[in-house]
C-alpha cells in the first residue's frame, strides 16, 4: 500500500476516535445543565435569541424572553430576570413583561 494511503487513513482513524471519545463527557456535562430563557444579559446568552439571529451572543437586550443560557440543573427558577412574568427564569421563551 501506499504510504500517503496509510498515513491519511491513519489520520481518519485516530481523528474518529477522539471525537467519539469526546463526544460522551460532553453529553454528561450537558445533563447537569439546563436552558434557561430569560436570565442572559444582552451579547452573552449561550443560544437562540430569536428569528434573524444565529446563536450564542445574540441577545439584543438584557434579559431577552427567547434568549436563554445555561444555567445548572434546578436553578433556573430561582435565578432573577428582570423580564419574566414570575421575575425569575423559565425553563421556556416568554413574552417579556417591562424591565
Amino acid at each position: 500500500m501506499n504510504k500517503a494511503i496509510v498515513s491519511a487513513s491513519l489520520v481518519t482513524a485516530l481523528s474518529t476516535a477522539l471525537v467519539m471519545a469526546a463526544a460522551p463527557a460532553e453529553a454528561s456535562g450537558m445533563k447537569d445543565k439546563e436552558k434557561c430563557y430569560g436570565v442572559a444579559l444582552k451579547g452573552q446568552n449561550d443560544c437562540k435569541a430569536g428569528p434573524g439571529t444565529s446563536c450564542a451572543g445574540t441577545s439584543v437586550r438584557d434579559y431577552q424572553g427567547n434568549a436563554w443560557s445555561l444555567v445548572p440543573k434546578g436553578t433556573c427558577e430561582q435565578t432573577v430576570s428582570k423580564t419574566s412574568p414570575t421575575g425569575f427564569g423559565q425553563l421556556e421563551p416568554f413574552e417579556e413583561k417591562n424591565a
